[in-house]
């Protein structure tokens, strides 16, 4: 552990760019990672941070991934989540599922990409759950000439079959995982144990807000466009901040992206996590409601672990949520009670997933579909918070053709 990860931060603050937010966070890692992280550090403060290197990115994001990308007002689902016609809420959708590859993801595989080989690494590593942010880096990698190799739990693999395919024809060498629970937990476990091995020439493009400082300031500040884009929109459109904020929550990046402009304003923020089976059951991913303080994949934060400290199997639907920790930002939020988590069930995910079809004509991923399926119980909440009508807008983190295989399975025609 690095001297500045021990000392943390002085004025304990909850948001920011690290190592610590508030209790959460820091550099716990081998010896041999913490002169990587050192470098990548300095590297993105002095070049991430460059007019350079913004216009740069934000120049692949306009013309490569289609940004800024749309903000649509749902108001058949609207109708659909107040049955008793009370106009609960006005609900806008942050379309990230309109971006090239699908998903949140590629802002950041872009971002972390460009910045690597600006370093002169001449190999990328990723790990995946769902594959979302897999094909994303495989596209940024394609897009600038670097070979990628993803490692993947072996069940993920098997799930997410389309996003392997996909991951393949780009040209990235997918490792199934075949230990542990073969999901992403192990899949970044062993995208670590590859970093220590390769670490002089080979950039770990991390998918989360999670991992070892600077890695949750440096994901939450490329996924922060999603939010900054929402806010500007809404107040062309409607000339105001939303009354709230939804997103749902694995490890936290499309989440803290979304929250990240709302942070210091008057709104409140809601995070959805996985309750699998139900929270009281031993198969979940709901960290910030039943877990505990941990370290996990070189970071502080909430875990699910047992009494001796060992972390648990999670489990969900959706392979994207499947992870025993989350970003140490959230930990801070929900800490200091600056954000509220909630959950939904895999039964719940899928029943969200078809009334956004069938009401907007929209195939939501399976892990944004938990944040849909709070949506009646946020409009409510906000509704009587108010006394009026709550503006709520909603991070479409990403579409849902890679879990056609799951919802042709779980959901009767």
């Amino acid at each position: 552990m690095s001297a500045s990860s021990r000392t943390g931060d002085a004025s304990n603050k909850v948001t920011g760019r690290g190592p610590y937010y508030g209790e959460y966070g820091g550099r716990f890692v081998a010896e041999t990672l913490v002169p990587a992280l050192v470098e990548l550090e300095r590297a993105y403060e002095d070049l991430a941070s460059s007019e350079a290197f913004q216009s740069e990115w934000r120049s692949m994001l306009a013309d490569y991934v289609g940004r800024p990308t749309a903000l649509y007002r749902a108001d058949r689902l609207a109708r659909a989540i107040d049955p008793s016609g009370d106009k609960l809420a006005e609900l806008w959708l942050k379309r990230e599922d309109l971006c090239h590859t699908g998903a949140h993801k590629i802002n950041n595989a872009l971002g972390q990409v460009l910045l690597a080989k600006k370093l002169g690494k001449t190999r990328i590593i990723a790990e995946t759950g769902a594959g979302q942010h897999g094909v994303a880096t495989a596209t940024a990698c394609a897009m600038m000439d670097l070979p990628c190799e993803v490692y993947m739990g072996e069940l993920d693999v098997a799930r997410q079959a389309p996003n392997v395919a996909r991951m393949n024809m780009l040209g990235a060498r997918v490792i199934p995982v075949t230990a542990g629970s073969r999901t992403l937990k192990d899949a970044m476990n062993e995208a670590l144990r590859d970093w220590v091995t390769n670490v002089r020439t080979t950039h770990y493009c991390v998918g989360s807000a999670a991992g070892p400082h600077p890695y949750p300031a440096i994901v939450a500040d490329f996924q922060r466009v999603i939010g900054d884009e929402a806010r500007e929109q809404l107040a062309q459109k409607i000339g105001a901040l939303p009354d709230a904020v939804v997103a749902c929550v694995g490890g936290g990046s499309n989440a803290i992206g979304m929250f990240r402009a709302f942070i210091d304003e008057d709104v409140h923020l809601y995070g959805v996590e996985a309750a699998g089976e139900g929270v009281e059951s031993a198969k979940h991913a709901a960290t910030l409601t039943a877990g505990r303080v941990g370290v996990l994949h070189g970071s502080r934060t909430m875990v699910l672990a047992d009494d001796d400290g060992q972390i648990l199997e999670a489990h969900s639907v959706s392979a994207g949520l499947d992870y025993p920790g989350v970003g140490p930002e959230h930990a801070a939020l929900k800490r200091s009670g600056r954000a509220t988590y909630l959950t939904a069930t895999d039964e719940d995910a899928l029943e969200a997933t078809r009334q956004v079809a069938h009401t907007e004509g929209i195939l939501v991923a399976l892990e944004t579909a938990h944040a849909f399926a709070r949506l009646a119980d946020i409009a409510e909440r906000e509704h009587a918070r108010l006394g009026r009508s709550a503006v709520v807008a909603l991070c479409l983190s990403g579409r849902g053709d890679k879990d056609l295989s799951t919802l042709l399975e779980r959901l009767a025609p």
